[in-house]
């Protein structure tokens, strides 16, 4: 769609706006700041907890550790399918409140967790666990539906990789400090409370879609269960193998983030944490260019498109990656490297610009925390899988074989994932619907 041609806005947006006051460079670069550390610090009342070693408690034979992380990726889980509902429907208005309370709650169970007795506290990091799962969809809320949604998205992904290193040293000094492996976790949640409020405050800032983001990328509306229902159903045959898609990359991503040691050792490199931030340093700034510079693609069918190509050469990249290392032509490092960017370029395109971009070509009335979290719930429940099978992953003497097959499995399975999504879309949009008179829902 060319952004430039005439256009009405619809009831309730204010066609007269020019933009926001602050200039577009302002308020990008103050959106960034806000999202992304309002993500990260909700990290610090989930990831933490994961530096100690818990080894003091066993539970019915498991490592307490595992049962604790377990128990609270279920609770991640289930409030993923949650979401659906509560984020889908969240008025603009209530998403900072939302967001705190949520972030709340989350504290309070770290506060039991470290009050009540192991093993029954491994219950209340499923309830630190439940709330969580909605953050990531308030915060995005903030960014949906604009020129720059691509680039503000990657911003915000980033944290995915920076807050999880950062917050597991925050627990680990913590613990330096003297503070018990049981009330680290509430001590780590609680330090991040005040810089929580200024960025939540940094997002409430930010200025609503002007009528130019609107007529870009639509108009963006909260959607009950009928609704949500009806567009699902609508493009099932497009989403289904974009969320299948998402399954597999989330599934890849957690076997090589937990098991990254075994993986590194198996490639021959020393498995020291610097290894481990400089590879995945490499990986955030390549996926964060690729999937930000969709913002620059004003035609939102083409952009759509677009972004299933990257997905795909993601998938693509992963076979190169096993080709040239089964040839002696990659050596560990790169390897991970280029696993990493073939893992993770889906799977930030998926949030950044695919439903983002779907939106905005078919017009529909909508939002994108809806088909961002049919999407994630699929993911983590595959991940709670991942986990319940962890025992038998853990116990074999040649993880990195699997992991290779792993890797190879998921490249072909994502390649047939977007060759019938694109299939379908192209036959279902052969247009942008906004390019159609009445083309907006």
């Amino acid at each position: 769609m060319n952004v430039a041609s005439p256009y009405v806005a619809p009831p309730g947006v204010e066609s007269a706006s020019p933009g926001p006051p602050g200039g577009k460079l302002f308020w990008g670069v103050w959106s960034v700041v806000a999202a992304f550390g309002a993500y990260s610090c909700m990290y610090a009342f989930r990831k933490p907890f994961t530096a100690a070693a818990f080894d003091e408690v066993d539970f019915l034979g498991y490592a307490f550790k595992s049962v604790l992380i377990t128990s609270q990726v279920a609770g991640y889980t289930i409030s993923k399918f949650i979401g659906i509902k509560v984020v889908a429907e969240m008025p603009p208005s209530r998403r900072a409140a939302a967001l705190l309370s949520l972030v709340g709650i989350a504290e309070l169970a770290l506060l039991a967790f470290a009050v009540v007795p192991p093993p029954w506290n491994a219950v209340c990091l499923f309830v630190n666990g439940l709330p969580l799962g909605m953050v990531f969809g308030l915060v995005l809320g903030f960014l949906e539906g604009r020129q720059s949604t691509e680039a503000l998205a990657a911003g915000l992904c980033a944290s995915f990789i920076v807050a999880d290193g950062a917050t597991k040293s925050l627990g680990a000094w913590l613990l330096q400090l003297g503070v018990s492996e049981y009330w680290m976790p509430c001590v780590a949640g609680s330090l991040m409370i005040a810089p929580l409020l200024l960025f939540v405050g940094m997002l409430t800032k930010i200025p609503p879609p002007g009528a130019a983001d609107v007529a870009a990328r639509s108009r963006r509306t909260p959607l009950d269960r009928a609704e949500r229902r009806a567009l699902a159903l609508r493009y099932a045959g497009g989403l289904i193998p974009i969320v299948s898609l998402y399954l597999a990359m989330t599934i890849l991503r957690s076997l090589r983030a937990d098991f990254a040691p075994e993986i590194w050792r198996g490639l021959g490199e020393p498995a020291q944490p610097a290894t481990f931030t400089y590879s995945e340093l490499w990986v955030a700034l390549g996926v964060v260019a690729a999937n930000g510079l969709a913002m620059f693609i004003r035609d939102n069918r083409r952009a759509f498109f677009i972004s299933l190509l990257i997905c795909g050469f993601g998938a693509a990249l992963l076979l190169g990656a096993l080709a040239l290392r089964r040839a002696g032509m990659l050596g560990g490092f790169e390897f991970m490297v280029a696993v990493g960017l073939g893992m993770y370029l889906p799977y930030v395109a998926i949030h950044t610009t695919v439903f983002e971009r779907l939106i905005a070509m078919t017009r529909e009335r909508g939002n994108l925390g809806f088909l961002m979290y049919l999407a994630d719930s699929t993911g983590y429940l595959g991940y709670v899988a991942v986990m319940l099978i962890h025992g038998f992953l853990g116990s074999r003497q040649d993880f990195l074989g699997f992991f290779l097959t792993a890797c190879g499995t998921v490249a072909v399975f994502g390649l047939g994932c977007v060759g019938f999504s694109w299939r379908y879309f192209a036959i279902c949009c052969p247009t942008s619907a906004a390019s159609i008179p009445g083309g907006e829902r």
